[in-house]
């Protein structure tokens, strides 16, 4: 016999007499989380211009590179090597050529050509080609000698500017005063809401942010903008199957263990830097994990499996793998965290500031401002053109 007594869906389908149940949470589905600003962590100090400059300098090179295309009489006992930069050579120095066991040493310097005595020491003579990289071994000094003429390298300035994140926030006298489903103070709430946005710009700006070409410290019609380290990275520029990164899987450009080892071993090779940071997007962290698989996968616990990398360990160092969602689909980078700061403004640090209003509402805004230092540029690397 059907129901004939009182019920809910007799109230009809909007149940006017029976009290609302709307959880009291509000749930946030976009993304907003900064895994890179948060591997950085806290800057040590602040900015306090709005063009913000550091120093660099570096060792004297203790390599070149052969510029000569022809040898006379031939590769292997030519004598008179013309090199790129000359400076870099002394007399008396011994030159060993990058992958020979070959040691010659210096008999003259001319400009960018240098006089050799091959197979130094009864070493073996090695075939020469043009590009081959000559390593400075050392300058042997005889006893009760001279000193030497100073040599010294310039220290350089670097640089980039501020950029201002701000929101603005505006609630209405009447949505103050009323209650609502999961926000117990509209205005906290909208605060909450904006910075989450402005932090998430700002991780943003750090990887891609370019600066003007002109009037990169702002106008009247130009807003300043900070430069990125995508578009700070100039030394360290990797491609799979090109300037001696070998190549990767499938097609030549799929990333694998070769071509993220080279790019680590040119830098390495390039700087006394300690990459310690893996940046990449969802599909080049894929490739990551596939690294090694088949012999890596293993579970804790009978009801887990897992095949993720998040430390990945090379001859080159340790290094956190972490995936940020503004990274360019193709790219991956290679950062030594030591030498990165993202630096506030002086005072400027992400902060609430209250507005004086002409209406029924409250207004203030989410200000801040930053700028990004990448010290040693060459430190760093990013590997482009991958599939």
């Amino acid at each position: 016999m059907p129901f004939t007594g009182k019920s809910t869906f007799s109230a009809a389908a909007d149940l006017p007499e029976i009290m609302e149940d709307v959880s009291d949470i509000v749930s946030v589905v976009s993304p907003y989380e900064t895994p890179l600003l948060d591997a950085l962590g806290d800057p040590s100090r602040s900015a306090f211009s709005t063009f913000h400059e550091w120093i660099e300098d570096e060792l004297l090179p203790n390599s070149d590179l052969l510029n000569q295309t022809t040898f006379s009489p031939n590769a292997t006992t030519a004598t008179a090597l013309t090199v790129t930069n000359g400076v870099r050579f002394r007399k008396d120095d011994l030159v060993r050529p990058v992958g020979s066991r070959e040691i010659m040493l210096v008999t003259a310097v001319a400009g960018n050509v240098i006089t050799v005595q091959r197979g130094y020491g009864s070493s073996i003579a090695f075939s020469l080609v043009n590009g081959a990289r000559l390593m400075i071994i050392a300058s042997p000094a005889a006893e009760g000698d001279d000193k030497p003429d100073s040599r010294f390298t310039n220290r350089s300035r670097r640089r980039n500017y501020t950029q201002i994140f701000t929101a603005s926030v505006e609630v209405s006298g009447s949505m103050l005063a009323t209650r609502g489903f999961g926000v117990r103070d509209e205005m906290d709430y909208q605060k909450q809401q904006r910075t989450r946005e402005l932090l998430r710009d700002l991780e943003n700006s750090v990887i891609n942010g370019v600066a003007p070409v002109v009037n990169p410290q702002g106008s009247a019609s130009v807003k300043r903008s900070m430069s990125g380290i995508l578009s700070m990275l100039s030394s360290n520029n990797f491609a799979p199957n090109n300037a001696g990164i070998p190549a990767g899987g499938g097609a030549g450009t799929d990333l694998n263990e070769a071509v993220l080892n080279g790019a680590l071993r040119q830098i390495w090779e390039n700087s006394s830097a300690s990459v310690d940071l893996i940046v990449c997007g969802a599909a080049m962290k894929r490739r990551i994990n596939a690294f090694g698989s088949a012999s890596r996968r293993t579970a804790m616990r009978e009801d887990l499996y897992s095949d993720l990398v998040n430390i990945y360990e090379s001859d080159f160092g340790l290094c956190k793998v972490i995936m940020s969602r503004f990274l360019p689909s193709d790219t991956i980078m290679l950062i030594d965290s030591s030498r990165v700061e993202v630096l506030p403004l002086a005072g400027r640090s992400f902060g609430y500031k209250k507005l004086a209003v002409t209406g029924d509402r409250d207004a203030g805004q989410i200000i801040g401002e930053y700028t990004l230092e990448l010290r040693n540029e060459a430190a760093h690397g990013v590997i482009r053109s991958l599939t």
